[in-house]
């Protein structure tokens, strides 16, 4: 075990005795957002994305501990463990040497191989290996075996072959060998299966492609792996010169042959030793190998894709609260109508309804009325619409509402409302608003993540968020794993307010769970707000370690102001000091930016408190309970721009980032249709990760390239002087890598464009 941490102290560059304190706070139950947060003089100051590498890391690694413990244990009780091979296996970095090593020895049904040593061929084969100089056939007859149906010399040379074929398969440093020239030298390639051009359209792209292996990026890798899967191309491994003759010998045979001293030197067994090198590549390794190393290539990719969608989730989770102010959210729908929803500032439903401004109903000047008293009667600050089906319509239609009540300066945003039709649906929803309609918690979903969307994002499973890289095709366990640890970050990171938070939100804080978080919110509906954090110790099964890993992330506007920051109760008699060394109240110091930076921090530490705690909470006492979350700014679709079809080479239009990938990033430019950036065209700089220039929840300028309205692609550049029709490089098809975020794009109506007419009519008959 000491070795696992030495490895993980050296992939981290750290030293070995942070990683120890770490991992020994991990195993007593310690959260990565606590241990970062709270503990840094015990781990030197590991920050949350080291700690989470290095928990991810030492699972991997005991994982393995493990498997070479039982690989171990399996020789020797067949009694063919040599010191050796013990050492060997000891000394092994990977599960893929581990299994190799351990190959030989692995129980399996019966082979051929088996079935010719119990005919007593072994000798043969080892005699001929040994010295080709003998002949084959001659040899041969000393081991016919009628008994085990071995009556000819060719009988006993086909066993023989299938030992040695075995023998060499089942040679770990050979296969190490064979795998890594492939690596280094093999091209995957791709080609339609005859009779799926037409089925498998959106993999035109890779009808017949071919890239090296070592450096396929992971949004091909996918893709290429989901053409297969749907049964469209089919992949294999091929050298640059390789020949298809079958005469032809392989570079890897000539590798085999090397590893066993196996030559053409013209002796009798010579040729017969050649064609058992042969079979043993096209028969026992060539399958095993590609399949090993393309999915080496897969599960590089499913990580890469992982990460993608950890790193968008977290910039959406993260993503500017517009605060607590009344908001009416807007579902958009044509047949059936918009879904409205009015919450107040602190999220409350106070009223819903319907309204149908949209084809095919175009009840234009009625739903204005409604929209223009619910403003009125609830005084709504923002209005929030989904980006959905009919949403740039429904867009228009309230820019056209709120032209009548400019006095109110009600300000609407479009959202992302990805997600909100999972939760409407949910378990949890269902308690929430009992008495809802589906439809209408849909649109108090809109309008509750506009006021704060890691609150309400945090209720939907991650995964359905739709922010991800070919999200379906990856490890699931892995991916809901990843995921998971980047919404306890965010929350955390954040801080959480313990009045008024919900139980989704609450169970994603430090320590707690699901039962905790229902346990709070019980007794917090039984016995009124909490007034401070210590009342949580009177929650049921709140005990004093659960106290400890959560208190420090919930917030409470009590008569304790540091109840309200991310300064730990563990560190109140800290700044008790702190106030006392200069004869002030605590109220007084708290935010005094001049006094707080004045202090040595040096002078307040302690046996048990270290420089960076000091630190910390002079950093938190001068802005309490600071959001880390950027100002919120919303982005200004143009008008007259609603579908792909009304977008021109050359416009210069605004947009949000709604997800970025390894090859550029999408944007949302109010069309139903998000269009790409590449990656060549975010900056003119080189730019190797799209991350260095942008983010999911970003506002951009960018201008339109290249439209493909049949294939609805969308071409888009942020260098506004690249040339309209310009081709972007390596942008894959829209179908294969976006396919979970395409929109519908829904007809217009011609109704639309006398709205302001209608309404202005409508209103003076009110």
């Amino acid at each position: 075990m000491n070795s696992i941490h030495q490895r993980i102290a050296d992939e981290l560059k750290v030293a070995a005795n942070q990683v120890n304190a770490a991992v020994a706070l991990l195993d007593e139950g310690a959260t990565v957002p606590f241990i970062a947060r709270y503990r840094k003089e015990v781990t030197g100051g590991l920050d949350d994305t080291q700690m989470r590498f290095m928990e991810e890391r030492l699972q991997y690694l005991r994982d393995m501990e493990d498997r070479r413990s039982a690989i171990i244990k399996s020789i020797d009780e067949q009694g063919k463990l040599t010191q050796e091979l013990k050492n060997d296996i000891l000394a092994a970095d990977t599960k893929t040497r581990l299994e190799d090593l351990y190959l030989p020895y692995k129980p399996k049904r019966r082979t051929k191989a088996q079935i010719a040593r119990e005919a007593g061929l072994q000798g043969l084969a080892d005699a001929l290996l040994a010295d080709p100089s003998l002949d084959p056939d001659n040899t041969a007859a000393a081991y016919l075996n009628p008994d085990h149906a071995i009556t000819t010399s060719k009988d006993a040379l086909d066993g023989a072959k299938q030992i040695l074929m075995e023998a060499f398969a089942e040679d770990a440093s050979l296969l190490g060998k064979l795998r890594q020239f492939l690596w280094d030298n093999a091209l995957v390639t791709s080609a339609v299966i005859a009779g799926q051009e037409s089925q498998g359209e959106k993999f035109r792209d890779y009808f017949e492609h071919n890239e090296p292996l070592k450096s396929v990026p992971s949004h091909r890798a996918l893709a290429l792996f989901r053409g297969r899967k749907a049964g469209v191309l089919s992949l294999a491994l091929r050298l640059p010169d390789e020949e298809d003759s079958l005469s032809a010998v392989h570079p890897c045979e000539i590798i085999i042959a090397e590893q066993h001293n196996i030559r053409d030197a013209g002796r009798p067994a010579d040729r017969w030793l050649r064609e058992v090198v042969r079979w043993t590549w096209r028969v026992k390794l060539l399958t095993h190998l590609e399949t090993d190393l393309l999915g080496q290539v897969r599960d590089s990719a499913e990580d890469d894709a992982i990460k993608v969608f950890g790193a968008n989730l977290k910039d959406l989770l993260l993503t500017a609260a517009a605060g607590q102010k009344a908001t009416i959210g807007l579902d958009p729908g044509l047949r059936t109508g918009v879904k409205v929803a009015v919450i107040d500032a602190t999220g409350k439903v106070v009223d819903h309804c319907a309204i149908y401004p949209t084809p095919p109903q175009n009840k234009i000047a009625e739903s204005a009325k409604i929209l223009v008293n619910l403003c009125k009667k609830h005084d709504v600050a923002l209005i929030s619409i989904g980006n959905g089906t009919a949403s740039r319509e429904t867009d228009r239609f309230v820019g056209e509402v709120l032209k009548l009540i400019p006095d109110m300066n009600i300000k609407k945003v479009m959202v992302n409302e990805a997600g909100a039709s999972i939760y409407s649906a949910s378990e949890y929803a269902a308690r929430e608003f009992p008495d809802l309609d589906v439809t209408i918690r849909g649109a108090v979903s809109i309008a509750r993540r506009l006021q704060d969307p890691l609150a309400e994002l945090v209720k939907i499973d991650p995964k359905s968020i739709g922010v991800g890289q070919y999200q379906h095709d990856v490890n699931q366990t892995q991916l809901a794993r990843t995921l998971d640890a980047v919404v306890e970050d965010c929350v955390n990171a954040v801080g959480v307010d313990l009045n008024t938070a919900s139980i989704p939100l609450l169970s994603r804080v430090s320590g707690l769970n699901n039962t905790l978080a229902t346990n709070i919110v019980d007794f917090r509906d039984q016995h009124g707000a909490y007034a401070s954090r210590k009342d949580l110790l009177k929650v049921p099964r709140f005990g004093d370690k659960t106290f400890e890993l959560a208190a420090g992330f919930l917030r409470v506007a009590g008569d304790n102001p540091l109840d309200n920051s991310a300064v730990h109760p563990e560190s109140y008699p800290v700044v008790e000091r702190i106030a006392n060394s200069s004869g002030r109240q605590l109220n007084s110091i708290i935010g005094d930016v001049s006094f707080l930076r004045a202090l040595t921090p040096q002078q307040f530490i302690s046996e048990t408190v270290g420089l960076p705690t000091i630190k910390d909470i002079l950093s938190e006492l001068e802005k309490p309970g600071r959001d880390p979350r950027p100002e919120f700014v919303t982005a200004d679709f143009k008008e007259g721009v609603e579908t792909i079809k009304d977008l021109e080479p050359g416009m210069i239009l605004e947009g949000v980032i709604s997800n970025v990938t390894n090859f550029g990033a999408f944007v949302d430019i109010g069309v139903h249709q998000d269009g790409l950036v590449h990656i060549s065209a975010l900056s003119n700089k080189f730019v190797k990760d799209p991350r260095e220039v942008v983010k999911a929840g970003d506002i951009v300028k960018v201008k339109v390239i290249e439209v493909e309205v049949a294939r609805k692609r969308i071409a888009l550049s942020m260098r506004m002087d690249d040339e309209v029709g310009q081709k972007t490089s390596d942008r894959p098809s829209k179908p294969a890598a976006r396919q979970n975020m395409t929109r519908q794009n829904p007809p217009t109506g011609s109704t639309m464009g006398s709205m302001g007419a209608l309404l202005q009519q409508a209103m003076k008959k009110k």
